[in-house]
């Protein structure tokens, strides 16, 4: 069950994922919240340019390593437009940050993509709780996976 504060932050994700969107990347964005509610990172995708890691679950991962201790990142949550991919899920664990919330899940995604005829992706997209272990994970929400949604229809469509 989420709260105002969590459809807050994965409202705001999603709003990340329409930028990331209109810079020519692929609809993804992510916040990272301290356990006081504070806004400390946020990022969209920015495989535009080429380099297929520029996740930005992966750059909250990077950015929590180098600026918080590791009783803050343990506290904190990730709110994310997608469930993470294993690339993305495994920092997340690495880095050792706290709990999941994500708006549309990686089989939902794979669903609508199929619909659209986008081939496959070669990594293959399994659930966070396949990658790692010990993290508390929810989602995903339909009002916010329609929006996600609706993200990847106008990206790959016409």
């Amino acid at each position: 069950m989420i709260h105002d504060t969590d459809r807050k932050h994965l409202q705001r994700s999603v709003d990340l994922a329409s930028e990331a969107l209109d810079s020519g990347n692929e609809p993804f964005g992510s916040v990272l919240v301290s356990s006081k509610g504070h806004v400390l990172f946020e990022d969209h995708n920015r495989i535009g340019g080429g380099d297929h890691t520029q996740h930005p679950e992966f750059a909250i991962a990077r950015w929590a390593a180098n600026n918080m201790d590791a009783k803050d990142r343990a506290t904190a949550t990730v709110y994310t437009s997608g469930e993470h991919c294993p690339m993305c899920a495994a920092a997340h664990g690495w880095v050792g940050l706290g709990r999941i919330v994500y708006a549309s899940s990686a089989a939902q995604m794979t669903e609508w993509l199929a619909e659209l005829g986008v081939p496959t992706f070669r990594v293959r997209p399994l659930p966070i709780s396949e990658v790692i272990s010990g993290t508390i994970v929810e989602g995903p929400f339909e009002e916010f996976a329609m929006q996600v949604r609706a993200l990847h229809i106008r990206s790959h469509s016409g």
